[in-house]
C-alpha cells in the first residue's frame, strides 16, 4: 500500500513535484546502498526470523507515524523522506532474511513450489493494497491507507511468530571462502589452500567473501547486471507512473490504485505459470522466454490515454510483470540451491546491493526525466531500458541450455546436477532455478 499510498499522499495532499516524488521513491530504496551488503553478513550470522518480526514492528510504526502527523497538521515532505528511508531499511534485512529462512522451513523438492507460493501470496498483497490505496485515498483520503498499511505489518509480525516449524541456527563452524563455498560437503575434494574463513571474521572479510563469489560465477554476475537494468529502469517507472496516471492520463485516486495494483495481478498469472513454463521448455530457456520476450511489452505503457487507451496500460503492464515474476521463481530458487546455506546471505545481500542499490538512481533519473521532458517521454525512454535489461542474458552461458545449473561441483558448474524443478511433468532431468520482484522490480 505504500507504493502508492505515500506517492499519492505526496501529489493529492502535499502538492509534490514530479522530483519530490522520485525523491521518495529514491528514499525507499536508498537503504540497499548503505546497508545491503550488511545485511546478508548478519542474516547469515543471526536468526532470520527474529530479524523479519523487529523489522514488521518498526515498518508498522513507522507508516503509523504519517497519519498521527498529517492530524496533528505538521505532516511534510521531509518527514515522508524519512519514513521511507527507514521503512526501506527494513525492507532490506526483512527481504534478505526471508529468502535465506524459506530452506529452513522446506525440503530441496519443494523449494520452486515455496519460492512460487511466496511469490503469489507477494502479488496478491500488491493486489489488494494497491488497490486499496487508490480506493481508500479517494473514500477516506490518503493517509487511511498507510495507517492500513501499518496495521498489515502487525498481522505480518503475528503470523511469523505463530509460524510452528522450528528454525535452523545460523552455521557456527567455519564458513569457507567463495571457492570452497561452491563445493557441496559431499565432495572428496582435498583440502583447501590457504587459511579458512571462520563465521567469527569480520563483518568486512563476510563482505568480501560475497562480492567475490558473486562476481567470479559466470552466472550469478550476468543475471546480477541483468536485474540491475531492469530494476533501475522499474524503479524510474515508479517515480512516474502516479504522476502520469493523474496528471497526464487524467485518472482519478481510485483509478490510479486500481490500475498501480495490476503488477500484482500480473504477478499472480506469472506465479500461477511459473512451473508449467519451466518444466515444457526448462528454466533457461524459461527464464530468457520471461525476461527477453515479455519485458518489452512494457512500451504499450506510455501509450495509453484515457478511457479505452487504458486498455494499453493494463495489456503492457500485466504481460510484463507476468514476465518479471516468472524470472523472480526462477531466479530466486536458482540461488537458494545453488549457494550452500552458510553463503546464502551473503550473496543475496551483495545480488540485492547491487540490483536494488540501483533504485535511487532509477528513481531520481525518472523523476529528472519527468521534469524536463514530461511524464509520457520520461516513460519511453526507462521502459526503453526494461526492454534491452534481458540482453546480458543472451550470450552462451544461457541460450545454449535448457536449464540452469545446480549446485557447483569442484569448484566448476557442472549441467548434469538435477534440477529443484523436475516433477510428474517432465522425465527431463536438468538443474533449475531463479527470481525477481519487490514491488514492481525485480528480485534477485
Amino acid at each position: 500500500m505504500a507504493l502508492i499510498g505515500v506517492p499519492l499522499l505526496a501529489v493529492l495532499y502535499l502538492h509534490a513535484t514530479t522530483f519530490e516524488v522520485g525523491a521518495l521513491a529514491a528514499a525507499g530504496y536508498l537503504p540497499w546502498l548503505l546497508i545491503g551488503l550488511a545485511a546478508g553478513a548478519w542474516v547469515d550470522r543471526l536468526r532470520p526470523r527474529p530479524l523479519m518480526i523487529a523489522c514488521d514492528v518498526a515498518s508498522a510504526a513507522l507508516y503509523a507515524s504519517v497519519p498521527a502527523a498529517y492530524a496533528f497538521g505538521v505532516l511534510g515532505i521531509g518527514q515522508l523522506l524519512v519514513v521511507q528511508l527507514l521503512a526501506g531499511a527494513a525492507a532490506v534485512v526483512f527481504s534478505t532474511a526471508y529468502q535465506v529462512n524459506l530452506p529452513s522451513l522446506v525440503t530441496a523438492d519443494e523449494l520452486a513450489e515455496g519460492n512460487a507460493k511466496l511469490q503469489a501470496s507477494s502479488s496478491a498483497a500488491a493486489l489488494g493494497g494497491r488497490g486499496l490505496a487508490g480506493v481508500a485515498a479517494q473514500g477516506v483520503g490518503a493517509t487511511a491507507s498507510l495507517a492500513f498499511n501499518a496495521v498489515s505489518f502487525l498481522v505480518s509480525a503475528f503470523c511469523l511468530m505463530a509460524i510452528g516449524s522450528p528454525e535452523s541456527r545460523p552455521p557456527e563452524a567455519e564458513s569457507r571462502s567463495p571457492e570452497t563455498e561452491s563445493r557441496p560437503p559431499e565432495a572428496e575434494l582435498p583440502p583447501p589452500k590457504g587459511p579458512r574463513v571462520r563465521r567469527s571474521s569480520t563483518l568486512r572479510r563476510d563482505v568480501a567473501d560475497g562480492m567475490a563469489f558473486v562476481f567470479g560465477d559466470p552466472y550469478l554476475r550476468p543475471l546480477t547486471i541483468f536485474v540491475g537494468l531492469a530494476n533501475f529502469a522499474l524503479d524510474g517507472l515508479a517515480a512516474l507512473v502516479v504522476v502520469f496516471l493523474v496528471r497526464v492520463v487524467g485518472a482519478s485516486a481510485a483509478v490510479t490504485g486500481l490500475l498501480a495494483a495490476l503488477p500484482g495481478l500480473g504477478g499472480l498469472l506469472g506465479a500461477s505459470v511459473a512451473r508449467p513454463v519451466v518444466a515444457r521448455v526448462g528454466s533457461a530457456r524459461g527464464l530468457l522466454l520471461a525476461t527477453v520476450g515479455a519485458l518489452p511489452f512494457a512500451l504499450l505503457i506510455p501509450l495509453a490515454g484515457h478511457g479505452a487507451g487504458l486498455a494499453l496500460y493494463v495489456v503492457g503492464t500485466l504481460i510484463a510483470a507476468s514476465g518479471v515474476t516468472v524470472g523472480s521463481i526462477i531466479l530466486a530458487t536458482f540461488r537458494q540451491s545453488y549457494c550452500l546455506p552458510g553463503m546464502l546471505g551473503r550473496v543475496t545481500g551483495t545480488m540485492r546491493f547491487l540490483t536494488f542499490g540501483v533504485g535511487p538512481f532509477g528513481a531520481l533519473f525518472g523523476g529528472a526525466l519527468g521534469t524536463w521532458l514530461g511524464a509520457r517521454d520520461a516513460l519511453w525512454i526507462v521502459l526503453g531500458v526494461l526492454a534491452l535489461a534481458g540482453t546480458p542474458l543472451l550470450g552462451r552461458t544461457f541460450v545454449p541450455r535448457r536449464d540452469l545449473p545446480g549446485a557447483p561441483r569442484d569448484g566448476r558448474l557442472d549441467a548434469g546436477d538435477q534440477s529443484v524443478w523436475q516433477g510428474d511433468e517432465t522425465d527431463e532431468r536438468g538443474p533449475a532455478k531463479s527470481g525477481m520482484g519487490r514491488g514492481s522490480s525485480t528480485g534477485a
